[in-house]
């Protein structure tokens, strides 16, 4: 039996069998992967900013670009008119930001007051990118930093007050005061971002002494319910008793005023009569008599007028009229 070993293959006898099509799909894919990777679109709220090989090249606007594919350019994608926040002592659901919420609220919820109780503090911090290049280039993570910021930040405010101020009145001060304390130290470490609204949700005493916290919290607010009764009740009542009392001055006002002239002006006709009486005695009592006579004559019924000679014609007048119709 006669058998022949196969003829040893070496490199050069392999051939690349003819594939005419190969090249030409693999030149069209190519094209297809170059177009995709080097279109990108900016959203309207958003600027790109472009590296090659990992240096900055410029800053692109919303719209659509064109970038050298196949990895040479990065565009990365800054929301610099969006309002991004961060929540502390909390997370809403559904959020997509994992700078968003802490991994650990009930741990940064814990803060000691200055008279050393405890409060659990929850807080939002709004803020916006406002310098797309120092957010990516000066810190290495700076919403981590951020974090970290306002949570000490926090926690000074918070540890300056009492636990009464912090649950109650004082809120508006803590806020008002970490703000502008956390965008002094944003500017410090050049963030790149620029603090708009610092905002405290939840003020809670601990766990613990909860209840009696809300019953304290309920008794002032009874307590403030029963005063602005009141103030109603004496807005109601006292404007309306004093709005009487000054018709009733200004009523005595005018009688004074009308009483006080009228005796003026008595006093002033009684001086005019009396210069007359001194100048003609006899005329102007004559006068006064007959004024006199003039005022109380029509106030009479009947009027009889007698002689002084007649003192026999009175017995047989019939004064009373109406005795005299009966028989």
């Amino acid at each position: 039996m006669n058998t022949r070993l196969p003829r040893e293959i070496t490199i050069r006898d392999w051939r690349l069998p003819p594939l005419p099509g190969f090249w030409s799909t693999l030149l069209v894919l190519a094209v297809l992967v170059g177009v995709w990777s080097g279109l990108y679109t900016v959203p309207s709220d958003s600027v790109a900013i472009v590296q090659r090989f990992g240096k900055y090249i410029k800053e692109v606007p919303p719209g659509l670009h064109i970038k050298v594919p196949f990895g040479v350019d990065l565009a990365t994608i800054i929301p610099v008119k969006r309002q991004l926040k961060q929540e502390f002592g909390f997370a809403t659901p559904g959020s997509t930001d994992p700078y968003q919420s802490a991994r650990d609220p009930e741990r940064e919820t814990q803060m000691v007051t200055g008279d050393l109780n405890s409060a659990l503090v929850e807080w939002v911090v709004q803020y916006r990118i406002a310098e797309p290049l120092k957010f990516l280039f000066q810190i290495r993570d700076p919403r981590m930093t951020l974090r970290d910021v306002s949570e000490s930040v926090m926690r000074e405010v918070v540890g300056d007050r009492t636990v009464d101020e912090v649950i109650t009145i004082g809120r508006q001060e803590i806020e008002v005061e970490a703000l502008a304390r956390m965008q002094a130290l944003a500017g410090k470490y050049e963030l790149g971002v620029s603090i708009d609204q610092v905002q405290l949700k939840n003020v809670n005493p601990p766990r613990p002494v909860q209840a009696s916290f809300n019953e304290v919290n309920q008794a002032q607010q009874e307590k403030e319910k029963l005063i602005n009764e009141a103030r109603r009740e004496y807005n109601k009542v006292i404007p309306l008793a004093e709005g009487e009392r000054d018709q009733r001055i200004r009523e005595a006002e005018g009688y004074r005023l009308k009483r006080v002239n009228e005796a003026e002006g008595d006093v002033a006709r009684f001086s005019a009569v009396l210069a007359e009486y001194l100048k003609a005695p006899e005329v102007t009592k004559r006068r006064i008599y007959l004024e006199t006579l003039q005022q109380v004559l029509p106030m009479l019924r009947s009027k009889i007028i007698l002689d002084e000679e007649g003192r026999q014609i009175l017995p047989l007048l019939q004064l009373d009229s109406e005795k005299a119709g009966k028989p």
